[in-house]
């Protein structure tokens, strides 16, 4: 890889790796508002990770498309004759236009508006207007759209990577697939997405936004208090519920994925107050026996109010089955994209109030979803002072305290109030931006007992 340091004068390997000490538990606030270091995440996060980009149930036949991004960059993603799964650069090849300003549908090919470059499903250019007039000949395989070279899938989901150096797809999310699964697979015949996607922009980092989902369960019931005790039914005690206390938190052992959940009694309760008494039948009661087969008592039964990052920038709550991306845009902005899946198999009632409980919360005006975004703007907000962007910010929490041994989940694992997973995710943002490549960046530890 190029030395993309070598091109920011601000920005050597050694700067870098002070922005975050571990062993100390402090961040650098700046990382959350530097134009170069967020250019570098472009080309070193982003550029190298796999990074969500659709559904498969977004692709029910030949033709059908939906248009995402990686990273800052626009991208097609389209359903091909064979029934494969290819994704390639929306810019048209001649003066750069995107090639497809539609959010999805199904299309035959997608032609430049500009100056009608035609490029079929596959991104192959297969029309140039007075082709023979004006130019003679154009070498169409070469000035093709540029492919997403790498798109693999992981139990519906799609992701795609620029590097096709990177590691497979399944060694990437490494364990982090055991407690995806506690919302892909507990059901025959998977999730779908229903409803659509809905898009918003909030003016804060995407990592404040990433690693709250990775980590944080800390804030739950100071930050959405309030809307606790709305959602409490009449027989709750004053004030709210209280902090759950059972519970975990996981690091993956490589890859910056982080989760939180709290185990045994209460997911019912839990369930039906966010996300609807309906749901939480069909989650705790009538889908259960199939998830404990599926996945083991553990995830089918006893873990409940997860929340999870897949490193860097897809996070989703399972149950409530709110999924979003955090789309950057800029240093100082990102547009998230916020999904709903169900279990295909749900009935109708359910996944129509899973879709509703899911706008409710965590829509743009859903009532958990205002409390978090007040929270990363004004973080934001003060990090335009001078001397707040010479801060260091405290991610300590359980730093010291030893990890929990449990045979039921795998890898690093803490309490569930902890920032362990916090240190994790910026212990490998740290490691993507400063390794040079795949031979010392690469997966020290991908399998598990439990998979």
């Amino acid at each position: 890889m190029e030395d993309a340091t070598q091109r920011s004068a601000k920005w050597k390997e050694t700067d870098i790796r002070a922005l975050f000490d571990e062993e100390g538990g402090t961040v650098d606030s700046r990382i959350y508002t530097d134009q170069d270091l967020y250019d570098l995440e472009m080309e070193r996060l982003f550029g190298r990770s796999w990074l969500f980009l659709a559904h498969e149930s977004q692709f029910k036949k030949t033709g059908d498309y939906f248009a995402t991004y990686m990273g800052d960059d626009p991208v097609i993603v389209v359903r091909q004759q064979d029934g494969s799964i290819k994704a390639f650069l929306n810019q048209c090849r001649h003066r750069g236009m995107r090639i497809c300003r539609n959010d999805g549908g199904n299309a035959r090919a997608f032609t430049c508006p500009y100056h009608g470059w035609a490029y079929d499903i596959g991104g192959n250019l297969v029309n140039v207007p007075m082709e023979k007039e004006a130019y003679g000949a154009v070498d169409k395989r070469k000035w093709s759209a540029t492919a997403v070279p790498r798109v693999e899938h992981h139990k519906g989901l799609i992701f795609g990577n620029w590097d096709v150096n990177a590691p497979s797809l399944a060694d990437y999310l490494g364990e982090a697939r055991f407690y995806m699964d506690a919302m892909l697979d507990r059901a025959e015949g998977g999730t779908e997405m229903i409803g659509g996607v809905i898009k918003w922009v909030v003016p804060c980092n995407w990592k404040l936004a990433a690693e709250q989902f990775c980590s944080d369960m800390y804030h739950v019931f100071i930050t959405h208090a309030s809307g606790f005790i709305a959602m409490a039914p009449p027989e709750a005690p004053a004030g709210g519920p209280g902090p759950v206390q059972e519970g975990l938190q996981f690091r993956a052992s490589w890859g910056g994925h982080g989760s939180g959940l709290f185990i045994g009694a209460g997911g019912f309760e839990q369930m039906a107050m966010t996300a609807g008494v309906e749901t939480a039948e069909y989650w705790c009661i009538d889908s259960a026996p199939e998830a404990e087969r599926r996945l083991g008592r553990s995830r089918g039964r006893e873990m409940n109010g997860a929340h999870m990052t897949v490193f860097p920038s897809l996070s989703f709550l399972a149950g409530t089955n709110a999924v979003r991306v955090w789309h950057p845009r800029g240093p100082n902005e990102i547009e998230i994209w916020a999904f709903t899946l169900v279990d295909a198999a749900a009935p109708d009632n359910v996944k129509e109030q899973v879709r509703l409980s899911g706008q409710r919360g965590f829509g743009p005006s859903g009532i958990f979803e205002q409390d978090d975004g007040e929270n990363w703007v004004e973080v934001q907000r003060v990090l335009q002072g001078h001397q707040a962007r010479k801060t260091r910010f405290n991610v300590q929490m359980g730093l010291g305290k030893g990890g929990i041994d449990d045979a039921r989940f795998p890898g690093r694992l803490g309490y569930v109030y902890s920032e362990n997973a916090a240190r994790g995710f910026y212990a490998h943002w740290l490691r993507m931006m400063t390794e040079p490549n795949w031979s010392t960046l690469g997966p020290t530890q991908v399998k598990h007992a439990a998979e």
